[in-house]
């Protein structure tokens, strides 16, 4: 992205802001967003716990290309650079085994910046490992005429499928079956191998939104059956807009989640309705694989694909997809024609 366009989007000030309170909760009023009074970042650290933190990765105009690590305000208006100690990376930063009352003391000195005038990035960049779980909605199994499973299906995306929350999504010229799926995504916090399901928890860092875009015709038809080309396009993967401490949400395995096209819903579920639980799925996955700070799991998307609509609908160049998820925030991303 280009400095002018990273000029461009700080006049979206209002569309940032909404999205970022969005992720923080409703209990943030309209006029306390719009003020422009600023807030001092000692102050707006003493009003929360050091655990209640949302970690976002941006650029700044300044910084051109310099990826930087920030924590939100309470009431996701600014954002205080922590990069310094952690190389501007959310990873650097959960392999360092910093405690979260370190991160808070940094944040305290430093000078809050407007999310107005940063360009977001993905919350988590370049995990070693994308974990996916198929069929992990009982109404997505319902959608397919499909049986509940009694194991859970894995897969994978590469971490070249990432981009950010505001992100443009490809529609690669090699497919004409672009589809759309919500999904709670889960990040690791620490190194996870033969992990029981009774301290699973212990080894999540906290969530994001993620958009698990899909090539149907190379997930389903093409590629011998194996789901990775279909999965692994370039940009399928918008996560964010914040990685939330698990700490600010109460129970993952109960949140609304919802997707729309166009302003047209197409998704509304809840994570309830999850097959597989986190914990379930920790569990079974390090038995043989080593998970590591910072790998993703995406848990499964509900019921409302294209693919299983009558009659199936895709994505096309133009469209703009909503992705959100109680408590976690909203991401908006459009999608652009293959150049």
């Amino acid at each position: 992205m280009t400095i002018a366009s990273l000029v461009l989007r700080s006049a979206t000030s209002s569309r940032l802001s909404s999205a970022i309170t969005s992720a923080i909760g409703s209990k943030c009023s309209s006029s306390w967003i719009n003020s422009s009074a600023t807030i001092p970042s000692k102050r707006f650290f003493s009003q929360t716990t050091a655990k209640k933190m949302r970690f976002v990765q941006y650029r700044t105009v300044a910084g051109g290309n310099k990826q930087l690590l920030g924590v939100l305000s309470e009431d996701g208006t600014k954002v205080s650079d922590i990069s310094e100690r952690y190389e501007g990376d959310l990873i650097s930063f959960l392999r360092s085994g910093s405690s979260l009352e370190e991160v808070k003391a940094l944040a305290s000195k430093a000078t809050p910046v407007a999310v107005a005038d940063v360009q977001l990035l993905s919350p988590v960049t370049n995990p070693q490992k994308i974990l996916c779980v198929g069929l992990n909605y009982s109404g997505h199994c319902e959608e397919q005429n499909k049986p509940i499973p009694k194991e859970p299906m894995f897969f994978s995306k590469y971490a070249t499928t990432i981009v950010g929350p505001y992100d443009n999504v490809i529609a690669h010229s090699i497919t004409d079956q672009i589809d759309w799926e919500v999904e709670l995504a889960v990040i690791i916090g620490k190194k996870a191998k033969s992990v029981s399901k009774a301290n699973a928890m212990d080894y999540v860092f906290g969530y994001t939104v993620a958009q698990d875009i899909s090539a149907r015709d190379w997930q389903k038809l093409r590629n011998g059956g194996q789901f990775l080309i279909g999965k692994s396009m370039d940009t399928f993967c918008p996560l964010g807009p914040a990685a939330v401490h698990k700490s600010l949400v109460k129970d993952p395995h109960q949140l609304s989640i919802k997707c729309s096209v166009n302003g047209v819903e197409k998704q509304n579920g809840s994570t309830s309705e999850l097959i597989f639980r986190i914990d379930d799925i920790i569990e079974r996955v390090t038995q043989s694989i080593t998970l590591l700070p910072g790998d993703v799991i995406l848990t499964g998307t509900p019921a409302g694909v294209g693919m299983h609509r009558k009659p199936a609908e895709f994505l096309k160049a133009g469209d703009v997809i909503d992705s959100e998820i109680e408590t976690l925030g909203k991401i908006k991303n459009k999608v652009v024609a293959d150049s």
